[in-house]
Parts: structure tokens; sequence; C-alpha cells
């Protein structure tokens, strides 16, 4: 054989021993990143089964109105506020209530935090009461969350009240976060919101006919 041939042929089969190894390398990187990823989704289902919901957040976003005749009854909750006060249903019994689950770490609540405060002004001189329910802070953590986006209405704090937890079970998921829930002046569900708001419009739309409701 030619040197020149032969030297070729060395060359063509040096490359093809290169592209085995980065394949054979790529294969591994790949299946490490696959691992890792499973062990993190291994771990968020651990923390949730353990109570721990803090790597849970909606990433859907659905709006729902109740209509009136399919209401069920009336949500009755009493929690412990950010300040230590004890903050009831019976205290807003009368009003449009909107409740918004949240925590501060959660970057689709810091989003749609101003949005929210925007909601609360617009309804200050109407029977219209907004209360956060925040389902992971420790009081400091939801004082500074409050301060930062200028948060003017209260928020109770779920993990230190699991009556609370239990009082809205069944219309909502606490790890489906943020979400938004209506109530009407009776207590009952009115409307939902599963995931961020991206503006008040939505918010105060089903706020408006909620209202529009009572005589």
């Amino acid at each position: 054989m030619p040197a020149a041939r032969a030297s070729s042929s060395r060359t063509r089969s040096a490359r093809r021993r290169l592209r085995a190894a980065t394949a054979a390398l790529a294969a591994v990187a790949l299946a490490g990143s696959l691992a890792a990823c499973t062990a993190q989704n291994d771990d968020l289902v651990d923390a949730y089964r353990e109570g721990d919901t803090s790597g849970f957040v909606s990433r859907d976003f659905a709006a729902t109105e109740i209509a009136l005749d399919a209401r069920d009854e009336a949500i009755v909750f009493s929690g412990t506020g950010v300040d230590g006060s004890t903050i009831t249903s019976d205290d807003m019994l009368g009003d449009v209530v909107v409740v918004n689950f949240w925590y501060a770490g959660c970057g689709p609540c810091r989003a749609e935090a101003p949005f929210l405060q925007e909601a609360n002004e617009e309804f200050a001189d109407a029977d219209v009461s907004f209360l956060g329910v925040n389902i992971y802070d420790e009081a400091a953590t939801a004082e500074s969350f409050d301060r930062t986006y200028g948060i003017t209405y209260p928020s109770v704090l779920a993990h230190r009240d699991p009556d609370l937890k239990l009082a809205f079970a069944e219309v909502t998921s606490l790890q489906a976060v943020p979400t938004t829930l209506v109530l009407d002046a009776e207590g009952r569900l009115a409307a939902r919101i599963i995931g961020q708001l991206s503006d008040a419009s939505i918010l105060t739309t089903l706020v408006r006919d909620t209202l529009a409701e009572t005589p």
C-alpha cells in the first residue's frame, strides 16, 4: 500500500475512534443528567410526602366562576396573622373576600403581588376584603415580602394552623401556588384562579361579578 494511502487510512481510523469516544462520553453525560433530573424529581416527591410544598408551583393558568346554584357550603376558617392576631371568616362575613395563597420564595407570587395590591386598592371603598394565606414562611419573612411589594392587606400563616389548611382543602391544593379564590358575601366559593395573575383585570372582573350578586 502506498505511504500516502496508508496515512489516509490511519487518519480515518483515528477519526472514527475519536467520534466513538465522543459519543460514549456524551451518552455518559446524558445518563448523568437524566439521573440528576430523576433524583431532583424524587426529592420533590419525597418533600411533598413529608408535607413540604415549597417546590410545587402551578405552571398552568385557569380562571373559573361558580354559578350561585352550584356553590357549596360557606368556608369557615380561622388563622394566625403575620402580626400574631387571629383572623377568622366571621371577621369578613358580608364582604366579598379575595384569598390568595402564596409564599415568599415563589417567583410567580412575587410577580403577581403588585396586581393583587392594585385590586385591593381598587376595592378599598367597597365591601371587599383581601387575605393572604402564606403556606410556608415564618412571620418575619412574610413581613419582609409585604414591605418589599407594598402589600397592605393581612396574611395568615397556614403552617401554624392545620385546621386552616383543612378549611380550604376541598377548594384548592396548597401545592398549586399561586392560587386566588373569590368568596361571596356568604363565604362560599364564587371563583377560582389557578396560576399567576398577569395583571389585575381578571381578578377585578370576578370580584365585580360577585359584588353584583349582593342586593
